[in-house]
């Protein structure tokens, strides 16, 4: 029984069937790494995980405790996407280019818009609202150049007590003028954001220069100054994206090894760095990040959307050189808000490399997988005790389709979950998401599932 000093109204206790992990399918049988409780039940305390167990177990323990049940749903912890723009929401689904010229006749004219700081905050909110729909509650998320749009990101992003890491955009060539900084601008604004949002209740900051097309050398260097000056903040950019970008960076650093040397050079390649893409890396990038303990953000739907390539994830996996690697949904050149999604086309891309992806595998990108990159393993990606409590409620009958295809009850066994969940992620979106939970508060509940 819960004693007076726990009373009900600082306790609160949800049931329904559970999925979680406690180490990597990649490298840990998923007998092991793959925690399922058919019917569990999750007792949180002030935004965080009290204790989490069987039902059945922890019944009479908390038997004046009122329950909100999810009977035959699934409940996973909050989805974690490693790489996105929130300044592109709007130009999602821009036809017909690669990436050089797809950020020239499509990004650049868009992110110019985000100097109007009320355009920035409205853009911003529906930005987050839709992650939520999504089931995604945390995110690791590009800023425009103008230190406003981090303001006004940062700012709904704590009205709605998120876990969310961020920066502006550091940007001193190649680009618009209307879009440019400069390397000591970028510094001085950057280091006024990191001051002003870097551990402000639950959000953090990432330095982030667009890549190194769009920052002189100077402007690199910049940045590891503010990672040497704050050594717990982020690094956020891109890397080895796409073929002619790679041959681009080799002519504009001339001096460099390749790609990734050159942000090596400069002190930002380390822990908390994360490279979204990694497209085109070779095995000696691969065993340096590896080394370095940094992680990449694999988007596939939109390195299938740019043409950019398919990613080497069997190299980003492997026994010998480990990398930590998570998935990035990469809104506006990403096509889908979902991680569901996303995944789905992860699946898809391991295929055409005749490389398999089991639904645990992908599922565990998007969580703990997702939080072992970005260090914050310690705060959110499973419902170990004392983690907040940011979780989402699928629903594996969502549509017509996936309950024709899911017609029976609550899996048992770890194959029948294994077919479940598979088929949750070829065939669930948004629509799959009855319900986000931030802190341990309800954030998103879809419309068909709200009292009328």
């Amino acid at each position: 029984m819960i004693t007076p000093s726990q009373s009900s109204e600082t306790l609160k206790a949800i049931r329904g069937s559970f999925l979680d992990f406690i180490d990597d399918p990649f490298y840990v049988p998923e007998s092991e790494s793959v925690r399922y409780i058919a019917d569990g039940l999750l007792v949180l305390e002030n935004g965080r995980v009290k204790e989490f167990g069987a039902y059945d177990t922890l019944k009479h323990k908390y038997a004046d405790l009122d329950i909100t049940s999810y009977t035959g749903r699934l409940i996973m912890p909050g989805f974690i996407d490693t790489h996105i723009h929130f300044p592109q929401t709007e130009m999602i689904a821009a036809y017909g280019e690669q990436l050089l010229e797809w950020l020239q006749q499509y990004t650049f004219p868009t992110e110019g818009k985000f100097k109007d700081r009320n355009y920035a905050q409205k853009v911003a909110a529906f930005f987050l609202d839709e992650l939520l729909k999504n089931g995604t509650t945390t995110a690791l998320v590009f800023a425009a150049v103008f230190p406003q749009s981090a303001d006004a990101f940062f700012e709904e992003a704590s009205r709605r007590n998120l876990r969310m890491v961020a920066g502006k955009v550091m940007m001193d060539r190649n680009a618009p003028d209307f879009l440019m900084d400069t390397a000591s601008s970028s510094y001085q604004d950057s280091k006024a954001l990191i001051q002003k949002w870097h551990k402000k209740g639950r959000l953090l900051y990432a330095v982030t220069p667009r890549f190194a097309v769009t920052s002189t050398d100077a402007q690199l260097q910049m940045a590891g100054k503010l990672l040497q000056e704050f050594p717990d903040v982020y690094l956020h950019t891109h890397l080895s994206e796409n073929v002619d970008e790679v041959e681009l960076v080799a002519k504009l650093f001339p001096e460099s090894k390749g790609y990734l040397d050159v942000y090596d050079q400069v002190g930002l390649v380390g822990e908390r760095s994360v490279f979204a893409h990694g497209v085109q890396l070779t095995d000696a990038e691969f065993e340096r990040l590896s080394e370095m303990g940094a992680a990449i953000a694999f988007c596939p739907t939109s390195n299938l959307f740019l043409g950019s390539g398919l990613f080497k994830l069997s190299k980003a996996k492997s026994d010998q050189h480990p990398v930590h690697l998570g998935l990035g949904t990469d809104i506006g050149a990403g096509t889908s808000f979902s991680l569901l999604v996303t995944a789905h086309v992860a699946y898809k891309v391991a295929q055409l490399q005749r490389q398999r992806l089991s639904p645990f595998r992908a599922m565990f990108l998007a969580t703990l997988g997702g939080a072992r990159a970005l260090y914050l393993d310690d705060k959110v990606g499973n419902f170990d005790s004392g983690k907040e409590a940011d979780f989402v409620v699928l629903d594996m009958r969502a549509t017509p389709l996936m309950a024709f295809r899911n017609p029976g009850s609550t899996a048992t066994s770890l194959k029948e979950l294994a077919d479940q969940l598979f088929s949750l992620i070829m065939l669930g979106d948004d629509r799959a998401i009855q319900a986000t939970y931030v802190m341990g508060e309800l954030a998103y509940e879809r419309e068909s599932d709200r009292p009328h």
